[in-house]
């Protein structure tokens, strides 16, 4: 996803996690995490770019900015390594265990 757009997609993951966790909550150096990933068109703004997905349709927490950044670069890491993109809106599937 290109720089531009990724920060497009995370502005509603923004105003919804100051919306449920407080417009202090990032402080003390924490960052806005957003599943699906912010990284993907199934993100926070996903709704922007195919209107029959409902909106809304995401979470976030405010986790440590360096703990963000360092699963964000695992992904990425993953995405250049192991990931065929078949066009720009090539989408995918990632199953969660918790």
């Amino acid at each position: 996803m290109p720089p531009h757009e990724h920060e497009t997609n995370s502005d509603p993951g923004a105003l919804q996690c100051r919306r449920y966790w407080g417009a202090n909550c990032t402080n003390g150096g924490k960052e806005c995490d957003e599943y699906p990933f912010a990284t993907t068109y199934e993100g926070a703004a996903e709704h922007d770019y195919d209107p029959e997905v409902r909106k809304f349709n995401f979470s976030v927490k405010p986790i440590p900015k360096d703990d963000n950044r360092a699963g964000g670069n695992l992904q990425q890491g993953f995405y250049g390594n192991n990931r065929v993109i078949d066009g720009d809106y090539d989408g995918f599937i990632v199953k969660t265990v918790t």
